[in-house]
């Protein structure tokens, strides 16, 4: 079965990734959560990365954002980075998209742990057909939401 294994920079990170597990869970993806700092707790980031068989990695923080390079450092599997917002919005943003050479994170909008959770689905889509036939069911219901809203407004 496919997993993701979501880390959180902090405890403060938890509705960003609670919108990934929930995600997760619509397309019946096994998923884990936890808490390990790029800065406060390196070697517990790197632990968790090396013992995980997670197929991808989501990795939640704010202000300067180090844990999706950091996580990315320990694997050669997906790791999709969500930048978490704070007082100053776009720092955490700049930090995961302007990874250096050799290392890429993939990375989505702030606070979006839902949309982390559907790359890493289509990610895992690309070997589970499962998973692909659940991501295909739920593109063409988000057709239909909008069809339905374009109807309610008289257009």
């Amino acid at each position: 079965m496919s997993a993701v294994l979501v880390i959180l920079g902090s405890k403060s990170d938890l509705e960003v990734g609670q919108k990934a597990v929930s995600t997760l869970k619509k397309f019946r993806i096994e998923s884990k959560i936890v808490v390990a700092s790029a800065h406060r707790s390196p070697d517990r980031v790197k632990s968790l990365v090396e013992q995980s068989d997670a197929d991808v990695f989501i990795a939640i923080a704010g202000l300067s954002a180090a844990l999706p390079g950091a996580v990315a450092s320990f694997t050669i599997k997906p790791v999709i980075g969500v930048p978490v917002s704070g007082k100053v919005n776009l720092d955490s943003i700049l930090s995961i998209v302007q990874m250096p050479p050799g290392i890429p994170v993939a990375a989505v909008g702030i606070d979006r742990g839902d949309n982390a959770a559907l790359l890493a689905a289509q990610i895992i889509a690309l070997k589970d057909d499962k998973v692909k036939a659940a991501l295909l069911k739920h593109r063409r219901e988000m057709v239909e939401q909008v069809e339905k809203d374009s109807q309610e407004i008289g257009s």
